[in-house]
């Protein structure tokens, strides 16, 4: 059986202080320390990705343009204007366009999509605060996510 992992990254702490548009707010001092920190940990982790799927978000963005940069081997990113304030159900009919060929992807977006994919794909809550990664084994093709088994095999958020 043919196994995918996923890994999901909530965007860095934003900022809120300048009155930007939604899709415009930057990253927070605190999202701009952890975002390189969750780079890291996929550095050490799982350095072969084969592809990151983007919210175009201004912080999500960002936070990915960090994280990515502490990567040996960056996997190409595409900006999906889907990912943006997606739901659960949203991201999943994303995630089953991708290509069989691609055995690994970051998917780096907003909550409550996240959190609620991730109980979709596991049956239970995992809390995804800014930052937050968590990492998951998908048996079968992408188009059978949500449907064939998961399992956590990590989660976390940089220190703040």
């Amino acid at each position: 059986m043919t196994t995918r992992t996923l890994v999901l990254l909530r965007h860095g702490k934003s900022d809120w202080s300048g009155g930007e548009p939604d899709r415009l707010r930057p990253l927070a001092q605190r999202g701009r320390r952890q975002a390189p920190e969750a780079g890291r940990w996929l550095a050490e982790h799982l350095p072969h990705l084969d592809l990151a799927l983007v919210s175009p978000a201004e912080r999500a963005a960002r936070t990915w343009e960090l994280a990515a940069a502490e990567l040996d081997h960056p996997p190409p990113t595409r900006l999906d204007d889907r990912v943006y304030a997606a739901s659960a159900n949203e991201l999943l009919r994303v995630i089953h366009e991708l290509a069989d060929d691609t055995h690994s992807v970051v998917l780096v977006g907003h909550n409550p999509g996240l959190e609620d994919l991730t109980e979709l794909l596991l049956g239970q809550w995992v809390p995804m605060p800014t930052s937050a990664l968590a990492v998951i084994r998908l048996g079968g093709a992408w188009t059978e996510v949500g449907t064939a088994s998961a399992e956590l095999l990590a989660r976390g958020r940089p220190p703040r």
